[in-house]
């Protein structure tokens, strides 16, 4: 994937856990639309991270690109790197921004849903729909307003409902779902709970699966370490307890195509040729059938237990 050299020119903290990050570069950035996120690049030592993050910028401004990062102590790293060691006029790659996420301009109106940090990518797209003058209306929940990432982001609007619960106003889904207008589509970007939640609300109310979206960067998951076998160079590569299947098929310089790092755009979905164990399917892409056929695998998120996991790379 193009990666941009991007400066470095803004760390702002909007929470004691939430920071802004900034990026520049010397001639105008590609335009993006609302929901597109960007892979940064953190060379951290002798590991070389790549996570994804929902630009929050407005997508019309080529001027710099904008991300908000969740500090995660127990995650890979990669939050822990943009927060404590990453400054003003730092220099990182920067991929070109790619869209799992985007507004459907056929919806009638946007129902947007958002827990804690999954505001991200709403905040781009709320300043496309009115950009084109569309129906939109974001619900908004965090545990207060002082975890409330986005609160000094978001425009003064009567569209935006805030949801917080220390204040005792949490989201009743039942009811913000049932009675939209007809050819209403939901967004849904937050925990995987939340996520669940409006899925099986939406289906308990006769919600068409066409107009529920719903995004989630998840982290490859820990786990024991194991092997993998390349099928076409016939190379045994370890996959560490902390590393992604992905990360070491880089790792040993194997070409393989990537965008969203997280399961959701099957980008790097690989063919296995044998399989004497089982696949840990972590991805949002394949279906309960090609999970349980054994016989794609997305290396991104997946992990594998037993004697012999081969490849077709």
């Amino acid at each position: 994937m193009t990666a941009l050299p991007l400066t470095v020119t803004r760390v702002q903290a909007l929470t004691p856990q939430v920071k802004l990050f900034r990026f520049e570069a010397a001639t105008p950035l590609p335009l993006f639309s609302g929901g597109a996120h960007i892979v940064v690049e953190m060379p951290d030592g002798d590991v070389l991270r790549r996570n994804s993050y929902s630009l929050i910028s407005d997508p019309h401004d080529p001027s710099g690109y904008e991300i908000a990062v969740r500090l995660d102590p127990q995650g890979r790293g990669g939050s822990r790197f943009l927060h404590e060691k990453v400054r003003e006029g730092d220099r990182l790659r920067v991929s070109m921004p790619a869209n799992l996420f985007a507004i459907d301009p056929r919806a009638k109106r946007h129902l947007l849903i958002a827990g804690g940090i999954g505001i991200t990518p709403f905040l781009a797209q709320i300043r496309q729909l009115d950009r084109l003058n569309l129906d939109w209306a974001l619900h908004y929940a965090a545990p207060s307003r002082k975890e409330a990432a986005a609160l000094g982001l978001l425009p003064r609007s009567s569209r935006i409902s805030l949801h917080f619960s220390d204040e005792g106003n949490r989201m009743d889904l039942a009811t913000l779902l049932d009675g939209q207008p007809a050819g209403t589509h939901v967004f849904c970007c937050g925990p995987e709970g939340l996520i669940t939640a409006v899925e099986a609300t939406a289906a308990r109310l006769g919600w068409p699966q066409s107009h529920l979206h719903s995004e989630a960067f998840a982290a490859p998951p820990p786990g024991a370490a194991f092997s993998v076998t390349l099928g076409r160079s016939g190379r045994t590569l370890t996959v560490g307890p902390h590393q992604s299947l992905l990360e070491a098929i880089e790792a040993a310089d194997v070409p393989i195509d990537w965008s969203c790092r997280g399961g959701a755009c099957g980008r790097c979905e690989t063919a296995v040729r044998a399989c004497h164990g089982r696949i840990l399917h972590h991805d949002h892409w394949l279906s309960e059938d090609e999970r349980a056929a054994q016989t794609k695998i997305m290396p991104c998120m997946s992990r594998f237990l037993g004697e012999d996991l081969t490849l077709d790379l």
